[in-house]
């Protein structure tokens, strides 16, 4: 991620994200070439966030009367995963907003110990819309309130 792409400069450690979520390679995640298909890394991204905020909020949040609905991502790879790898999705918060949460993620292969490696760096931003009319509302106070524990100073 660049300056210039409106993003947070990558970082490289997972002590920097104030949360980090587990996700396993599944056999299917690895395509032709044998590693893992560029599309998954999103789909890593969005159970982190969705994992981590139920689990959070002690909410299931599909049952809230506003969702968080994806208006934008993004990714940058920076090394190849395969199965069965063991990963970490580093969270933070770059920008929390009154109806959106943009997120900073990084992924982290674990390399046996405590030693995590770069993987990829990615931006994932949700927009709250009720749940019945898509419109755009506030993020609900439980989402906020754990977003918050994630939001990084400067």
């Amino acid at each position: 991620m660049t300056a210039s792409s409106g993003q947070r400069a990558a970082t490289n450690t997972a002590a920097e994200y104030p949360a980090l979520w587990p996700v396993a390679t599944r056999w299917d995640d690895n395509d032709h070439y044998g590693h893992v298909n560029n599309v998954t890394y999103y789909s890593y991204f969005d159970t982190a966030v969705n994992g981590w905020l139920m689990h959070t909020t002690g909410v299931d949040i599909r049952t809230l009367p506003a969702i968080g609905v994806v208006a934008e991502t993004s990714c940058t790879y920076h090394r190849e995963l395969s199965f069965p790898d063991s990963l970490q999705v580093g969270l933070s918060v770059e920008k929390l907003g009154t109806k959106s949460i943009v997120y900073s993620l990084a992924l982290f292969r674990e390399s046996g110990g405590d030693e995590l490696q770069l993987a990829a760096t990615g931006r994932f931003v949700h927009v709250y819309v009720d749940s019945t009319t898509r419109r755009p509302v506030p993020i609900p106070a439980e989402i906020e309130a754990a977003a918050r524990t994630l939001v990084i100073p400067g």
